[in-house]
């Protein structure tokens, strides 16, 4: 029988929050943005970024509706809160 150590971040809570940038193809219109109500939007020449203070889990969340919505992600950065 193997025995597998559990691994260091195991029963740890989400880091504090973060500040994230998103940059996002494209302008995203009022309906598209509607998805994501704890980022404030910015137009960044053609693009938008999607700026807010997430965890780990909130970050993965809005990651996956990024990818639901079909939407091409540009860039993603980490700041200081």
């Amino acid at each position: 029988m193997r025995v597998h150590l559990p691994a260091p971040q195991d029963g740890l809570m989400d880091p504090a929050p973060a500040l994230f940038a998103i940059r996002i193809k494209g302008q995203l219109g009022a309906t598209v943005l509607s998805a994501f109500p704890a980022m404030v939007p910015h137009q960044h020449g053609t693009d938008t970024v999607l700026t807010g203070l997430l965890d780990r889990s909130a970050l993965f969340g809005v990651l996956a509706e990024v990818e639901a919505l079909g939407l091409d992600l540009l860039e993603l950065r980490k700041g200081e809160p």
